[in-house]
């Protein structure tokens, strides 16, 4: 079932998101050549906590997972797509780090993520950011009044094929709002004018992952949570919770 939102509780939810923006913040700064990837995630926690906003990841437990995840945050380096956990991984000089953090405050949920690359940055590697950076650009700028997912979807997966990028078949964005996961699910790839109507008041997170290497197959670590690529290749993750307004696409997890 697909809850369309008011604009009240829009304006909640860019509060969540608000947070979101900040903790991702806070954990991109702490980001250093040396710093253990739990760090990222003490640093993300303090925000949250700070802000009286709980983490929709700490404890989330979907049916693919066999554990709980154990962090308020996912972190991703160089060949992990997304759903890494923060451990005591140290950070090196040219690592590619993809951080997803989410907050619920007052009822409402946001969700995003950001792709950097830690001290010396590799050409491919800015150039891979920058395409997944076009390819959520195209999926915002389709999320308008009229359009339908399938509208979104083409955007994000013609930018990402036009990079010679894969794209992890089984995963994409979502609807957002009370719980991190609603309807309608949003594919990286699809077919303009097909799926889901979009309303004034839905709200969605839009995150393409995106991976270097071209195809589109992934592999699970053995902890049951982390995506990597099967060739090896880096990967790249970017992710904003929009709303589609009459007024256009709005984001929410901006700071």
């Amino acid at each position: 079932m697909v809850e369309i939102k008011t604009d009240a509780a829009l304006d909640a939810m860019r509060e969540a998101g608000r947070v979101v923006a900040q903790a991702l913040a806070a954990a991109r700064e702490a980001a250093a050549v040396g710093v253990r990837l739990r760090e990222l995630d003490e640093a993300a926690r303090a925000v949250l906590d700070k802000a009286g906003a709980a983490s929709p990841f700490l404890g989330y437990q979907p049916s693919f997972a066999p554990t709980p995840f154990p962090a308020v945050l996912c972190a991703s380096v160089n060949d992990a797509v997304a759903h890494g956990i923060p451990d005591d991984y140290r950070l090196r000089d040219g690592d590619l780090v993809s951080i997803d953090c989410g907050a619920e405050l007052d009822g409402w949920t946001g969700d995003a993520a950001v792709s950097f690359i830690v001290g010396t940055a590799r050409p491919a590697d800015v150039e891979l950011i920058a395409a997944t950076r076009r390819a959520l650009d195209a999926g915002i700028a389709a999320a308008v009044v009229g359009h339908r997912i399938g509208d979104i979807s083409h955007a994000i997966g013609s930018a990402a094929r036009a990079a010679r990028c894969g794209m992890p078949a089984d995963f994409g964005g979502h609807g957002i709002g009370r719980r991190m996961h609603e309807d309608p699910h949003v594919p990286g790839r699809g077919r303009p004018g097909r799926g889901f109507p979009l309303r004034h008041g839905l709200a969605l997170a839009i995150e393409p992952m995106l991976m270097a290497g071209g195809s589109d197959t992934y592999r699970t670590d053995a902890d049951g949570w982390t995506l990597r690529t099967v060739d090896g290749s880096r990967a790249a993750h970017i992710e904003h919770t929009i709303a589609v307004t009459e007024q256009g696409p709005r984001v929410l997890t901006l700071l």
